[in-house]
C-alpha cells in the first residue's frame, strides 16, 4: 500500500477554488412539453364540441340506422324462429306477433317488445326472447292453464285461474273442470276453487251459480241446489257443515227427499222438496183432523 507522506513544515496543498457545477433542477419547466400538454387539451375540447355538434344534428342515429340497414342486406336479419312450449297457442300467431314490429333487422329488432306483443296472445302467460345471430330468434312461451269452464249467456269457454277466456273451441278435452255460471263468475273464479275443494262433496257439484255478483249456489249431480252466504270464509264454513250433516243419518240429504237447501243465515237451514212437501201435508192433515175433533 503506498501512503503519500507531507515533509514537516511542507503545507498541504490548497483546495482548488473551482466551483463545482450545479445538477440541472428537476423541476425546471419544459417547453415542449407544456406544449404538447396544451395541444392535447385544446384537441380534447375540440373532440368533446364535434362529439356534441354530431349528436345535436342527429348524425348517429343516422348512421346507426345506415348501419342496421347494412347489416340486414347482409343476413342480419330475422329470417328464423325456433319455438318451444306452444301446445294450446297457434303458432301462426305466434309468429305474427313476432314478426310484426317495424323491421325485422336483427339489430333492430325490440325484444321487449316482442315479449310484450306474445304476452297478448290469449295462452301466453309469459314468453323468453333470445337472439341468436345472425338470423334466428329464440322463443319459449309459457302457457296459462285452463282451471274451469264459464258459461254465461249460453256461451261456453275455458278460463284461467285469473278468470282470462283462453279458449271456446275443443271444450270437451276438459269435461272434469268446474262449471262456472253467471255473470262475473270467472272473475271469482279462485274463491270457487277454494269453495269447492273445502269438502269432499265438491266432487258432486256439477254448477257453481254466481248469484247477484256476490255469492255462490252449488248445483249437485244429483239435482240439489244449495245457497251459501256472501263472504267466502262463511260458504267455505255453511258448505262445511252441510257435508257433515250430509255424512250422519241412515240416508243423505242428497239424493231425491230435498230440492233445494238455504244455509244463508247463521245456525239455520231452510229446506224445501217433496219431503218437506210431505211433511206440511200431512201436518195441515192432522190440523184439520184436530179442529173437527174439537168442533164434535
Amino acid at each position: 500500500m503506498t501512503a503519500a507522506v507531507l515533509k514537516r513544515g511542507a503545507r498541504a496543498p490548497k483546495a482548488s477554488r473551482r466551483t463545482p457545477a450545479r445538477a440541472p433542477s428537476r423541476f425546471q419547466p419544459d417547453l415542449r412539453s407544456l406544449g404538447r400538454q396544451q395541444l392535447m387539451t385544446g384537441g380534447g375540447v375540440l373532440l368533446a364540441a364535434a362529439v356534441l355538434l354530431v349528436i345535436a344534428l342527429g348524425l348517429p342515429a343516422r348512421a346507426w340506422a345506415g348501419f342496421v340497414t347494412w347489416t340486414a342486406a347482409n343476413g342480419w336479419e330475422v329470417r328464423h324462429v325456433e319455438l318451444t312450449g306452444a301446445r294450446e297457442q297457434e303458432r301462426l300467431a305466434i309468429y305474427g306477433a313476432v314478426l310484426s314490429g317495424p323491421t325485422n333487422a336483427m339489430l333492430a329488432t325490440d325484444l321487449d317488445d316482442v315479449r310484450a306483443r306474445l304476452a297478448a296472445l290469449p295462452w301466453v302467460a309469459d314468453a323468453s326472447v333470445q337472439r341468436r345471430l345472425p338470423d334466428t330468434l329464440v322463443i319459449e312461451v309459457i302457457e296459462r292453464k285452463p282451471v274451469a269452464l264459464w258459461q254465461y249467456h249460453r256461451h261456453l269457454a275455458a278460463i284461467d285461474i285469473n278468470g282470462k277466456v283462453l279458449t271456446d273451441q275443443r271444450l270437451e278435452r276438459w269435461n272434469e273442470l268446474p262449471l262456472l255460471v253467471g255473470a262475473g263468475a270467472n272473475r271469482h273464479v279462485k274463491d270457487a276453487l277454494a269453495l269447492l275443494a273445502a269438502t269432499a262433496l265438491g266432487r258432486d257439484v256439477d254448477a257453481a251459480v254466481f248469484v247477484g255478483g256476490r255469492r255462490w249456489d252449488l248445483k249437485f249431480k244429483t239435482g240439489e241446489t244449495l245457497a251459501l252466504p256472501d263472504q267466502p270464509a262463511q260458504a267455505r264454513a255453511a258448505l262445511t257443515r252441510f257435508a257433515r250433516l250430509d255424512s250422519k243419518g241412515p240416508e243423505r240429504l242428497l239424493g231425491g227427499h230435498f230440492t233445494r237447501f238455504d244455509l244463508r243465515l247463521p245456525g239455520r237451514m231452510i229446506v224445501a222438496g217433496p219431503a218437506v212437501e210431505a211433511s206440511l201435508a200431512q201436518a195441515e192433515k192432522a190440523r184439520l183432523a184436530a179442529a173437527q175433533a174439537r168442533a164434535i
